[in-house]
């Protein structure tokens, strides 16, 4: 854009008008929350909550560096020990944030002489992440693994790279992970999955997709997840065998640049995960206030994406309104209401599916989901 204020004005009158314009808020109390990623309601937990501050005042507020200066401490070595184990991998290495891990493991692994293969859907992080990296980009369907596997042959790159979520964050359908591990085998190609939305939530023991699908470290070589969903603090981190770690501790620019996770973080998360693990009872509620909403929707004949595979398994429902305009409305009628749900609209989401995201946490009971199918009976199936 050129530097000219008349034309900053202009795009943000065009975004205004066409209902895409963008706001942060901070009044969210008092409202029923049905838009947040903490699924397993965790940020405010106690025991998560006297870690950070425990561990706040023994190593301050701050990391002061990078990692590779004297940003990494013990609270930061135990994290990566304890996030290897719970994914069954040999070796973890922390991020700053999730776009930063997606952005220094593919920007890593990839580069102009690489193929990459992407979901069509997936996350921004993702998306970046290939085009930094200067690759051949070539997209497939969204959930196609047949198509995937037709464009992995095609590529004639030596190194190939197929990416794609776990859990899709704005459908919550889960990615097709058997089929595009053997594609990827097939193709001798890296396979590369972000988990953020199905860690702690998806599988017997929360442990994501990978485990839902039966799935080990061969099968899904960059394992990719993060600390701001289901563990409800800050951070990332990627899985995977120990020679690919210490590549990605070396070549990640996106690691190597920024200053480290603040231990405090670091701690609460360690807590986050125990608590995840010993009170699996919060796993399960999320999972049946998921199918008590989609069962509630399909009865007021209200529609909704869901997974192919098992719906239950995801806590992301999203009720497809089409145009920008229809979603703004309805989540004002249920503001109104006392219940919070995002509007969620293009560039976000594909042009005419505009819609409510509704996201379920074990922070909920039943009573309030029931109030949200009435709500949502009287905004939407009107």
């Amino acid at each position: 854009m050129q530097r000219d204020p008349a034309a900053l004005k202009a795009a943000l009158a065009d975004l205004e008008q066409r209902n895409l314009k963008r706001r942060r808020r901070t009044d969210v109390g008092g409202l029923v929350n049905f838009c947040s990623n903490d699924y397993l309601g965790l940020k405010d937990h106690p025991e998560v909550t006297r870690a950070f501050i425990a561990a706040a005042e023994e190593y301050g507020v701050g990391s002061g560096a990078s990692h590779m200066v004297t940003g990494h401490g013990p609270e930061h070595e135990a994290l990566e020990e304890e996030f290897a184990a719970f994914t069954g991998r040999e070796k973890a290495l922390v991020f700053s944030t999730g776009y930063m891990a997606n952005l220094g493991v593919i920007g890593a692994l990839a580069d102009q002489k690489a193929s990459i293969v992407s979901d069509k859907l997936n996350h921004a992080s993702l998306i970046d992440g290939c085009r930094l990296s200067g690759a051949e980009i070539r997209r497939y369907r969204h959930g196609d693994s047949a198509h995937a596997a037709e464009l992995l042959a095609a590529a004639h790159e030596e190194t190939r790279l197929l990416v794609t979520d776990g859990v899709f964050s704005m459908d919550g359908d889960v990615a097709p992970l058997r089929e595009l591990a053997r594609a990827a085998r097939d193709s001798k190609a890296w396979l590369m999955v972000d988990d953020a939305h199905g860690l702690g939530v998806v599988g017997a023991t929360g442990r994501g997709c990978c485990e839902h699908f039966g799935l080990g470290s061969n099968d899904v070589p960059v394992l990719v997840g993060t600390f701001g969903k289901a563990f409800g603090t800050f951070g990332a981190f990627v899985a995977g065998d120990a020679d690919l770690i210490e590549f990605l501790l070396q070549k990640s620019r996106t690691y190597i640049y920024t200053t480290a996770l603040p231990p405090a973080v670091a701690a609460a998360t360690r807590a986050a995960l125990r608590v995840s693990q010993s009170e699996s009872w919060r796993r399960e509620r999320v999972r049946a206030l998921a199918s008590r909403l989609r069962t509630g929707l399909s009865d007021l004949g209200i529609g909704y994406t869901q997974s192919e595979d098992d719906p239950a398994r995801t806590s992301i429902v999203p009720v497809i309104l089409g145009e920008p305009e229809r979603a703004l409305a309805a989540s004002a009628a249920l503001e109104e209401q006392g219940l919070l749900v995002t509007a969620i609209r293009p560039p976000t989401v594909p042009p005419g599916t505009a819609r409510l995201r509704i996201t379920l946490s074990a922070a909920h009971d039943e009573t309030q989901v029931d109030a949200l199918l009435a709500c949502l009976s009287k905004v939407v199936a009107a």
